[in-house]
């Protein structure tokens, strides 16, 4: 179906996004990915006196004229509470031309990349080559006006001021924005986003913290919705949109968020009879795939208030009478506030009970989904499965953190099996770029970004499915790279502001081919520093370790090999 029909309802609503004027009017928090896919969030720079923007554009005269000062100013005040970025209002755009682009201007600084406008609209940017001068506290713009202009309102803000002279007009070239030719519709524009991206947690007996089950719910958190979309913290777990193409990717589009933020600046109005989200209805089953062929019941865990609980190991039996071939798999954790994690691997009849949690595995033999936050059912790609043998046991490691309340953890883990006269003809592989205690270096303290990377070699042709990063409270970002036999590299998934909360496996849309020899590598960082609100102790050296507090390095690549002669 064409989306020409609310494309106009889309661009009128970016154009009556309120602009704004005053120096002094409050944005609000916000984030932006700059042209090397890094993220930046407001916030995060409230240690700073002001965070300074350049407005660029790749074909601005005016641009080009001011990088040289702007760059002195950089130079000079870069030490003493100003951090200094370039903002891109034009849309989405190639980021590598805009990265050749600086390059070009012979400087090194991050050009943040508005790809839905909204941003630039409610900073007021108006011309390029203007320089923003940006509270990351109040959220407010101090100063607006050419660069030639910007070092007395920089002294002024040092010195704890307000600027005196806080607009001050600009000789560039216009940044025009499309035009107005209707309203938005909660109806016809805002529910069916809110239904398709947003109601299956924010439901009744959902995950999320609240319902958007009708207009009056979603008016009453407009404001939290409001923020949250604009620092990209909710859809959760998002990832780089200009890197792959994921079935998960939790992303909605740069038009659905004009949409959004423009009916919440318009005061959330309701212009229908009909209320769609009202009208949702779920099924009723907690399981993803309907009721499972087989459940493993995870003994009852008593979780006491408080303290620092050590790792659980559990053996639990599972009672098939014949050989299964699993296509499915889910965890439901009793209590998603204490469970950490788990890991799991079967033991089949006469095995060492005693296996560990993490290798190369058996791809001939069933994988059953372990529990990670944000974690999603499993489900394997058409004909591919693995055996899960009668008599067979599941070892579970379990992590619980306390809450400040007593609780007990029942876990439920679900099975789907093929029919018994299919047998699934292909297997899965797959292996961790792990760092564990004998190749980590301790994160230093007040550490903003500190990286690790780690890469592991396949030796057979393979189909690329899958990536999935762990790290703890100081995980920043993690990137994916596939290096080539011909030299060449391909980023394949950037997760760039990890969050502990939602560490999601995320499944490419169409498998991508990997030559023999290629090099998978997971390069992620740690922030522990003060600037990261989930730091525990940013005084600290931190080691490797099992608890939240300490920290690990994962990055799981899965894969099947097209030759399906086995696994490593």
């Amino acid at each position: 179906m064409s989306k020409l029909p609310w494309l106009k309802t889309i661009i009128s609503a970016l154009l009556l996004l309120p602009a704004v004027v005053s120096a002094a009017d409050r944005v609000g928090d916000f984030s932006l990915l700059d042209q090397d896919g890094y993220f930046h969030n407001m916030r995060w720079y409230n240690d700073h006196a002001a965070v300074a923007f350049l407005v660029q554009a790749n074909d601005s005269a005016a641009t080009e004229a001011a990088v040289s000062a702007y760059d002195t100013l950089k130079s000079k005040y870069d030490a003493q509470g100003i951090e200094f970025m370039m903002l891109n209002p034009m849309g989405r755009l190639n980021r590598g031309e805009v990265a050749a682009k600086v390059d070009e201007y012979g400087v090194k600084m991050p050009v943040l990349m508005d790809d839905a406008r909204v941003i630039s609209k409610l900073l007021g940017v108006e011309k390029t080559g203007e320089v923003l001068l940006f509270n990351p506290t109040s959220f407010t713009v101090g100063f607006r006006g050419p660069v030639s202009q910007a070092e007395a309102a920089i002294e002024e803000i040092l010195a704890g001021k307000d600027v005196s002279n806080p607009v001050i007009a600009t000789n560039g070239s216009a940044v025009t924005y499309p035009e107005s030719v209707q309203t938005v519709s909660y109806e016809k524009d805002i529910a069916p986003v809110i239904a398709e991206n947003c109601a299956e947690c924010h439901r009744e007996g959902g995950i999320a913290p609240f319902a958007m089950n009708s207009h009056a719910m979603v008016q009453g958190w407009s404001p939290m919705i409001r923020e949250v979309l604009m620092t990209k913290r909710m859809p959760p777990a998002q990832i780089d949109a200009h890197v792959g193409d994921f079935v998960n990717d939790m992303l909605i589009s740069d038009a659905e968020m004009q949409k959004i933020l423009y009916w919440i600046d318009a005061g959330s109005p309701n212009d229908g009879a009909i209320d769609p989200l009202a009208q949702l209805t779920w099924p009723e089953s907690k399981w993803a795939f309907g009721e499972p062929d087989y459940i493993i019941k995870v003994p009852p865990q008593s979780v006491p208030a408080s303290g620092v609980l050590d790792y659980r190991y559990v053996t639990v039996p599972i009672d098939i009478e014949e050989d299964k071939w699993v296509r499915a798999s889910q965890y439901l954790a009793g209590d998603r506030t204490v469970l950490h994690h788990t890991l799991n691997s079967i033991v089949e009849p006469g095995q060492d009970q005693r296996r560990g949690f993490l290798g190369g595995g058996n791809p001939d033999q069933a994988n059953i989904a372990a529990y990670v936050p944000g974690g999603e059912p499993q489900m394997e790609p058409p004909n591919t499965g693995g055996l899960l043998k009668a008599g067979s046991k599941l070892n579970l490691q379990l992590h619980y953190t306390t809450n400040g309340r007593e609780t007990v953890d029942a876990g439920e883990i679900g099975l789907w099996f093929y029919p018994d006269d299919q047998i699934p003809e292909e297997r899965m592989s797959g292996a961790c770029a792990c760092i564990f205690t004998q190749n980590w270096t301790d994160i230093p303290p007040h550490a903003k970004a500190f990286e690790q990377t780690q890469s592991i070699t396949l030796t057979r042709e393979a189909e690329l499915h899958s990536m999935l990063s762990h790290m703890h409270f100081r995980g920043k970002y993690m990137r994916f790279y596939a290096d080539y036999p011909d030299g060449s590299r391909e980023e394949l998934l950037n997760i760039a502001d990890y969050d502990y909360a939602w560490q999601l496996g995320y499944q490419l849309r169409e498998p991508k081919l990997m030559p023999a020899g290629t090099v998978l590598t997971a390069v992620g960082a740690f922030d522990n520093s003060a600037q990261n609100p989930m730091n525990p102790d940013p005084d600290r050296s931190v080691p490797w370790g099992q608890q939240s507090w300490d920290e690990m390095f994962f990055g799981s690549f899965r894969w099947k090999y097209t030759d399906q002669g086995g696994g490593d």
